[in-house]
């Protein structure tokens, strides 16, 4: 995530989803938002739906409001914006600088871990989305999350929500391998696509989190519009035992 991005049509879908989830707060969530340094490109600009309020602001209006005041100047275009907006109401944020560094990275990972220790979901915010064959302490590495950081997270007992950009590839194969990655990882769990024009928002359910959870979820896959959010299954893998 960047400040940079504050504001575009993916956060409105993002933060929606995210309130969605959270139930009101009933259900703690944390952000991870794995904050990188702007790159001074375009990656971001997609405002215009914040001219078109007669269109879009009925999905959330107050959420709408929150971005458009947002957005409106260069100084509120930052992720503290948000924070402290109570956009995701009970929500705790992590938003240190992620690094490329290797053990640096490790660091950033376990104050993670110790901030979000009593959430019941954490979502991962990455710039492009799960890892690829750039190897983990390389440059631009932090602009992925990696399946060993998702399988640890998981392990701990949390769900996790993860931000997937779509790549040009076919996309019913990429969400396919993805839920195949995933599986590996955090095995038992059940998985969830919701799925936008642009990107994917890939969730996992830990067998441990709690039904108000679950319910959410449910209800988060018929809230919306398919163009808005299109949320749906993708299944259970079974627990192996040795």
């Amino acid at each position: 995530m960047k400040d940079q991005y504050v504001g575009d049509i993916n956060d409105y879908r993002k933060y929606a989803l995210l309130r969605a989830l959270s139930s009101g707060g009933a259900n703690r969530i944390g952000v991870c938002w794995m904050l990188t340094p702007s790159d001074g490109g375009m990656d971001g600009g997609k405002l215009a739906y914040l001219q078109q309020p007669d269109r879009h602001r009925q999905v959330d209006p107050e959420l709408f409001d929150i971005l458009e005041h947002a957005a409106s100047a260069p100084d509120r275009r930052r992720l503290a914006t948000i924070e402290g907006s109570g956009a995701i109401l009970g929500a705790r944020y992590h938003n240190d600088l992620l690094p490329d560094e290797l053990a640096a990275r490790h660091a950033f990972m376990g104050r993670c871990a110790y901030a979000f220790r009593e959430v019941d979901l954490i979502f991962f915010d990455p710039d492009n989305g799960l890892e690829v064959a750039k190897p983990k302490g390389r440059k631009d590495s932090s602009k992925y999350l990696y399946l060993d950081e998702v399988s640890a997270f998981y392990s701990s007992g949390k769900s996790l929500l993860i931000y997937q950009h779509f790549p040009r590839v076919e996309r019913t194969v990429f969400l396919s391998r993805c839920a195949e990655r995933l599986r590996v990882a955090a095995p038992g769990a059940s998985l969830w696509a919701f799925t936008t024009a642009h990107v994917v928002f890939l969730l996992l359910l830990h067998p441990a989190s709690p039904a108000r959870l679950h319910s959410a979820t449910d209800a988060a896959c018929t809230r919306w519009a398919p163009e808005f959010i299109s949320g749906r299954f993708l299944g259970t893998e079974p627990t192996t035992h040795n």
